[in-house]
């Protein structure tokens, strides 16, 4: 299997063992996290479906995304988790999966799920096979320590979106959905909200994006990012985390947390704008 070396260890998060454990441990206790380490609870029947969170250097949204991380202990340990990230930085096919691959990270190795991949891939019109575009991509990178920390040891899916209108969104969701009615998966999309606005206007324009994913409605999502010009970069993930949950049975959201890079640093100048929401049967 072909290892893919972390990209972004050392910049977005800490690049060893020990100081990256004690950056999740603060972001935990953190005054914007959840304020208590997660407990991994055995698992019964798992209501959680999917997670929205956001993916900037943990100094920044680490501490909004230990919520999602908290709850998603609390459901129970899934066998496989499908991550969906936008493509930042242009390289690779629209949509792209990788197989036959191991990502070494400062907790360890992590094994792709080849077969789910290749299932999902198959199910859908769109997507390729394809590593370029994960190469030096962060959205899903910046997941996988959390995951670490909270589950140990998984197998995990990528999925980076460069094309992210709703028809490709809902032609993957309906895969993903198809091939995993019968796993016990969950599904992570990778998103931050708006991007170097004042305080004032990224609130109230991410108020509009989480109401759309709050009422599971896929469709007004896309359409308030685009009348409203919305800079948001992981509208497809959480596109295509709606279609499939839904399809999967879920039937309510929860906002987790938000906050603003500017509520971390006092300064709402130019914000962005970070949240962590759970989608549950």
């Amino acid at each position: 299997m072909r290892v893919r070396y972390p990209r972004h260890a050392g910049t977005f998060y800490a690049d060893s063992d020990k100081a990256l454990r004690r950056q999740i441990d603060e972001c935990f206790l953190h005054r914007f996290g959840p304020g208590k380490f997660p407990k991994l609870k055995k698992n019964n029947r798992r209501k959680l479906v999917s997670i929205i969170s956001p993916h900037a250097g943990y100094t920044f949204s680490g501490p909004v995304a230990a919520n999602g991380y908290y709850y998603a202990a609390e459901d129970g340990k899934p066998n496989t988790i499908i991550i969906l990230g936008p493509n930042h930085t242009g390289y690779g096919s629209d949509i792209s999966i990788v197989i036959n691959q191991i990502w070494r990270l400062p907790f360890g190795d992590i094994a792709v799920d080849s077969k789910l991949a290749k299932e999902i891939q198959n199910s859908s019109s769109y997507v390729d096979t394809d590593n370029q575009a994960h190469r030096y991509e962060h959205s899903i990178e910046v997941q996988l320590p959390f995951l670490q920390y909270i589950y140990g040891t998984f197998k995990f899916v990528p999925i980076c979106m460069r094309m992210q209108d709703l028809e490709i969104c809902r032609n993957l969701g309906e895969a993903i959905a198809k091939v995993t009615y019968d796993k016990n998966v969950l599904i992570i999309a990778s998103t931050d909200l708006t991007h170097y606005e004042p305080q004032e206007i990224a609130t109230k324009k991410d108020q509009l994006i989480i109401d759309t994913i709050l009422n599971l409605d896929e469709e007004s999502l896309q359409t308030v990012v685009e009348v409203n010009n919305i800079s948001m970069c992981g509208y497809g993930p959480v596109t295509v985390a709606l279609i499939a949950a839904k399809k999967l049975g879920a039937t309510k959201a929860k906002l987790l947390s938000y906050k603003t890079s500017g509520d971390i640093i006092n300064n709402g100048r130019s914000v962005v704008g970070y949240a962590a929401l759970s989608i549950m049967r």
